[in-house]
C-alpha cells in the first residue's frame, strides 16, 4: 500500500525555524521526485520547492527562496523541509507527494501519489 506521511508540523513563533519530515512506502522511492506543497485557509494549494532524483532543488515559491530547502535520504525513503525565518504568512498545511522519473513539477494534480499533510502554524 502507497503510503506518503507528513510530519514535524505545529505552533511556532515568527523567526523559528521547523523540519518537516515525508515518509514514503510502498514504492520505490529512489525513482520519484518529492514535491513540497502547501496550501492556507481560503488559497489554493501552493507549489514550494521539489527535489529530483538526482537531488537537485528547484524552487518554485519565491516567498520560500533562501529561507526554505528540501533535501531527501534514500535509505530511509524520506524527504525533508527545512523552513527557516517563519513568518505568519506560512501558516498553512504542508504537504508532499511523490512523481515517478526525475523531473518535478510545481502542479499538485501531475503527481503520482500524495500526503495528508501537516498543520504549520506561525503566530506571536
Amino acid at each position: 500500500q502507497v503510503q506518503l506521511v507528513e510530519s514535524g508540523g505545529g505552533s511556532v513563533q515568527p523567526g523559528d525555524s521547523l523540519r518537516l519530515s515525508c515518509s514514503a512506502s510502498g514504492f520505490t522511492f529512489d525513482n520519484y521526485a518529492i514535491g513540497w506543497f502547501r496550501q492556507a485557509p481560503g488559497k489554493e494549494r501552493e507549489g514550494l520547492l521539489c527535489i529530483t532524483t538526482s537531488n537537485s532543488e528547484i524552487v518554485y515559491a519565491a516567498s520560500v527562496k533562501g529561507r526554505f530547502t528540501v533535501s531527501r535520504d534514500n535509505a530511509k525513503n524520506m524527504a525533508s523541509l527545512q523552513m527557516s525565518s517563519l513568518k505568519p504568512d506560512d501558516t498553512a498545511k504542508y504537504y508532499c507527494a511523490a512523481r515517478h522519473g526525475q523531473g518535478c513539477n510545481a502542479n499538485w494534480d501531475e503527481y503520482d501519489f500524495r500526503g495528508q499533510g501537516t498543520q504549520v502554524t506561525v503566530s506571536s
